[in-house]
């Protein structure tokens, strides 16, 4: 018979990166811009939290409208983004692995230097390479219900809302390190 421990399990409202710690710019700033951004709120997180790897992207009126993260970032450099934007989406159309594979070798991606494809990228509006808002959670939903969702979404990170205006993010490596914290307690 195991022993009863108790964990205390923190909600997605104490795990989230709260909107005012986390990197926020404009839709209308520059790729650079956005990068500048999340290196100066790096200086202000919490140094028990995984370090940032994105940004929130709010319009005029201040309202968050999107994130930028690690991936989109990646994309970003890309020439032909429009082309190859979204593979998941071409796989779902039936393209094979293969067939983009082939178009990814022929695109001009591997024929630029890292210098042209940074130079180009670095003036880039983030509202054309930014994920718009599209899912969200409730920051009083359960953690068991938030891991359901980043599962279902595949995603990093979710955008936390407190009624219908977002307040934080929820980042998969802030979820899994508190798993793992869990795991840990319960095998004391």
């Amino acid at each position: 018979m195991l022993p009863e421990v108790i964990v205390e399990i923190k909600s997605v409202k104490e795990l989230m990166v709260p909107r005012e710690k986390y990197a926020v710019v404009r839709q209308d700033a520059t790729l650079l811009e956005a990068i500048l951004a999340i290196e100066e709120a790096q200086k202000r997180r919490d140094r028990r939290q995984q370090p940032f790897r994105g940004v929130l992207v709010a319009n005029e009126d201040d309202k968050i409208i999107g994130k930028f993260g690690q991936l989109a970032f990646l994309k970003a450099l890309q020439p032909e983004r429009d082309f190859l934007h979204d593979t998941s989406k071409l796989a779902s159309a039936g393209v094979s692995e293969q067939m983009m594979s082939s178009a990814m070798d022929h695109s001009r991606f591997f024929h630029d230097s890292l210098t042209d494809l940074c130079l180009r990228a670095s003036n880039l509006k983030i509202e054309n390479v930014m994920h718009p808002l599209s899912e969200s959670i409730d920051e009083n939903v359960s953690l068991e219900e938030a891991i359901a969702k980043i599962i279902q979404w595949e995603c990093l990170s979710v955008l936390v809302t407190r009624k219908s205006r977002v307040v934080g993010l929820l980042r998969l490596s802030d979820l899994c390190q508190e798993i793992a914290e869990c795991m840990k307690d319960l095998s004391k």
